[in-house]
């Protein structure tokens, strides 16, 4: 008969959770993906003596840059609003790298459980937004709206 696993600890549950980006907080988030870390993988073939094929998968190196997809309820006032200043300020500079490198910022996604001490964190380093997608709406409706905001980031890990 199989021995059941006991979980020693709670597990991670993600009901309280924030942006900071350099140190200021984004609230109302609803939800966060792309929280990826990965590594590349090369796959290699090979032929044996006996003729037959052999493919193994190997490490190839570390994949850093990604994106991270924050969804949050729908500043009323996007004027004061931090996510949007920022975008509008890389928007309104144009592209070019000089202007686009004062604009990089470092940020967290952080984790905290429900007497709201911090649980997990996962950083990200010279982030800029590239894209804000609000929800479609409708007449019939009554829903708050919300909007989609991506970051793009050059490294990401979880510290905690």
């Amino acid at each position: 008969m199989p021995q059941l696993t006991v979980l020693k600890s709670d597990p991670l549950v993600a009901n309280h959770f924030f942006l900071e980006i350099d140190g200021e907080v984004i609230s109302q988030l609803s939800e966060v993906s792309g929280l990826d870390v990965e590594l590349e993988v090369t796959e290699i073939q090979q032929q044996l003596a006996s003729g037959q094929y052999a493919q193994r998968k190997a490490f190839s190196k570390p994949k850093w840059t990604g994106e991270l997809s924050v969804k949050r309820l729908a500043p009323v006032e996007v004027g004061n609003d931090p996510l949007w200043k920022w975008f509008n300020q890389i928007r309104d500079k144009g592209m070019a790298i000089s202007a686009l490198d004062s604009q990089r910022k470092n940020g967290s996604v952080v984790i905290y459980d429900s007497t709201l001490k911090e649980v997990a964190r996962w950083n990200f380093y010279n982030g800029w937004p590239s894209k804000i997608s609000s929800d479609s709406f409708t007449v019939s409706g009554n829903d708050p709206i919300s909007e989609t905001v991506t970051i793009q980031h050059e490294k990401l890990e979880r510290t905690k």
